[in-house]
């Protein structure tokens, strides 16, 4: 079984994402970010859960850099990755959370079986300005530039929305999808 960790960045989701992963089959653990990097080691994969600040993300960048595995950033986890990587984060233009329309603009296989336009719930009151030079662009819209992005080299993900809550399309799919990637 694929053992998978959300680590919890204070944000009112993390909950949610841990559920929908144990609900897809992944044993999964929600974690505290500033557990020991040496305590997830046996992790499979990494979940850099959302959260209200940038400040407030513990040793995340640690699990980041130390543990081989995938990693799925979600909306802060997201701009975390691009911080991490060398890119910039910012205020949004439009914020608090609402349904957006994301395109995906290069196929990977975080979306397999996905349609090109999704509708998400996602908040914009932050959001990645500026992409690692390392990573590439998977989805955009109309209010924000990077609303997906992958490493060039690793299975190092991000998205802006929320694919684990009610509002956002083929959440399940999307994280079935990482759990794939996870037992690979």
């Amino acid at each position: 079984m694929v053992r998978i960790y959300v680590v919890y960045n204070f944000g009112q989701y993390n909950h949610l994402i841990h559920r929908t992963l144990r609900d897809l089959g992944a044993e999964t653990k929600l974690v505290e970010n500033t557990t020991p990097v040496e305590k997830l080691k046996d992790a499979d994969g990494i979940v850099l859960g959302g959260g209200p600040s940038l400040d407030r993300t513990g040793n995340c960048e640690l699990y980041v850099k130390e543990l081989d595995v995938p990693v799925l950033g979600v909306c802060l986890g997201h701009q975390l990755l691009a911080k991490i990587f060398g890119g910039e984060v910012g205020r949004g233009e439009v914020g608090g959370y609402a349904e957006v329309e994301v395109r995906i603009v290069e196929r990977d296989e975080i979306f397999e079986g996905l349609p090109e336009k999704l509708k998400v719930w996602a908040s914009h009151s932050d959001e990645v300005k500026k992409m690692p030079e390392c990573f590439k662009l998977l989805a955009t819209s109309d209010v924000c530039e990077v609303e997906a992005m992958r490493h060039r080299r690793k299975p190092v993900y991000g998205v802006q929305w929320h694919p684990e809550v009610y509002h956002t399309e083929k959440g399940e799919e999307f994280y079935r999808n990482f759990i794939k990637i996870c037992r690979q």
